[in-house]
This record gives structure tokens, sequence and C-alpha cells, in this order.
């Protein structure tokens, strides 16, 4: 029997998408690499447990979830994190950043300044900009003033994001043509009062994500994996890839996989360009908010 694996996730490095596996192992991934494995027969999605525990009950997990706990353990998981805010003790700076994800999807977030841009590339940002450094309680405030006082969100829906990345016609062909609505918010927003004077304001300078994503040249998807399912199996090169998604190219056409399916299954080797999973059409994406300001 083939040895089984269990992965812990997609992280994005300076050099591209990392798949990371239990006990550390990592596999860099790049355009044209083929990206294959199967389900393990007889097989079910198990809980992958809290902060480095194993959970005490191997909870069952839905195979359509793109979380891998059961709720008791994303409860532990998530007690002691910036994005739940329990953690307005961390003395560490923190900056604050526009994100762009599509025509009318901007939103505010925060990331520790530690991790440079690598939240940017999770989420799948087309293109950010920096906004301010200062301490985490500083950049929280500078967030809550930008939601309030310019209407702009700290949450986008992630299948509108996919969304708006695979209608490639509907992204501006340049860079600066796609940096255009954080560059008038970024204006906007360091005119605002109300500034927490710890945060030391950022100049506007956007980076943009086209190329490091792979979307320029890649063919558009035609269908995202629903769910894995034991037993079945999925194979393809890797043309694009953007926050948890890879864009592989099957005998099925570009399908879209969230690597965030893959923790709480044991998987091992596979070949082909095969796909023996559900796979579903893109949805379309939904209307753009109603305006930035």
């Amino acid at each position: 029997m083939a040895q089984a694996w269990r992965c812990a996730g997609l992280s994005w490095t300076a050099g591209g998408p990392v798949l990371i596996w239990d006990g550390g192992r990592r596999s860099a991934l790049t355009w044209g690499k083929t990206v294959a494995f199967g389900v393990a027969e007889g097989g079910a999605r198990t809980c992958v447990g809290a902060r480095g525990n194993t959970c005490p009950l191997a909870a069952r997990v839905s195979a359509r979830s793109t979380g891998p706990r059961c709720e008791e353990c994303a409860r532990l998981d998530r007690a002691h994190s910036v994005a739940a805010d329990t953690l307005a003790d961390d003395p560490r700076p923190y900056r604050v950043y526009l994100a762009w994800f599509g025509p009318g999807m901007t939103k505010v977030g925060i990331t520790a300044e530690r991790r440079g841009s690598a939240r940017l590339l999770e989420q799948g940002a087309v293109c950010f900009s920096w906004l301010g450094t200062g301490p985490l309680m500083a950049a929280r405030r500078t967030e809550e003033l930008l939601r309030a006082a310019l209407r702009v969100p700290d949450r986008i829906l992630y299948a509108a994001k996919r969304a708006a990345r695979a209608a490639r016609a509907a992204l501006p062909a340049t860079g600066e043509e796609r940096a255009a609505e954080i560059a008038v918010l970024h204006a906007r927003a360091l005119e605002l009062t109300g500034w927490p004077e710890s945060l030391a304001p950022a100049p506007f300078r956007p980076v943009d994500h086209v190329e490091a994503f792979g979307l320029a040249e890649a063919p558009a998807p035609v269908g995202v994996v629903g769910e894995l399912v034991a037993g079945g199996a999925v194979s393809g090169e890797l043309v694009a890839a953007a926050g948890p998604d890879l864009h592989l190219a099957t005998d099925r056409g570009v399908l879209v996989l969230d690597t965030r399916l893959l923790p709480g299954w044991e998987l091992v080797p596979a070949g082909g360009r095969r796909v023996e999973v559900p796979v579903r059409a893109l949805k379309e994406r939904p209307a753009a908010q109603d305006g930035l300001f």
C-alpha cells in the first residue's frame, strides 16, 4: 500500500506557493509542475486539531468545508489570535493595508510587520498598498476609522474574489489601472482626522500580484473542485495560483483546486491529468459593492 501523506495547507514564500505537509516537509510549486494526488480508499476527512494538539474525538469534518477543524477545535485555535481580537497585548508592530481584488472590491486589513506581504498573497489580493505601521491597537483603530468614514469593508467573500480573478477580461490590463481604486482611497484615508498618533502613515506604493499569481498568461478556469472523496483523485499541470487556489490544467480543462479542502484527508500518489472528484461550475461574480465612499 502506498504511503499516505497529510497536507497542512498552502503557504506563500518569496519564491512562490508551497504545499506544507504534516511533519514539516514542503513541496515548492512552480508553473508547469504536475500536482497529482489520490485520496485514500475507505477514508474520511477528520479534524486536524488545534494549536499543535490532535482532536481528542477525531471528529469528522465536512468534505466541502474550507475549515479543517471541528467546532470545538476551531474555537480553541482562534482563542489567542489577532483575527479574533483576543491578542490585544501583542507588542510587535502591525501594518494597515488596502487590498484590491477586482473592480469595486477593496478592503482594509492589518497584518504583522514581520510577515511582510505574505498575508496579501494568502488572501489572493490582485494588488495592495500599505497605509501605515504602528502598535496593534492603533492599527485596529485605523481599520475601524476607514470602515466608518469611508465605508471600506474589512472582509470580502472569497467566492467573489475568485470570480473576479476568473473573469479575466473584467480585470484592468495594466498595474496602474488595477491600482487606481486603492490610490483614491489611500489619498482620502490620509486626509481623515482621528488617526492614532502612534500609527506612522505610509506613502502610496502599489504592489501588483498578477505576475506572482501567473494570471496574465494562464487560461481562464472553467470549474472548481467542489470536494474531495475517498478513492478520488486530482491531477493536473499548475498554470496559476492565487491565495489558497491552484489552477490546474486537467483532462476537464483548467480547474481551480482550493487547497483548504486538503487538510484532514489521507493523500496518496497519483498520476496523469485525471480528475475523479466532484467539480462544479464557477459562480458568477456577485454585484460590486455600491461604492467606495
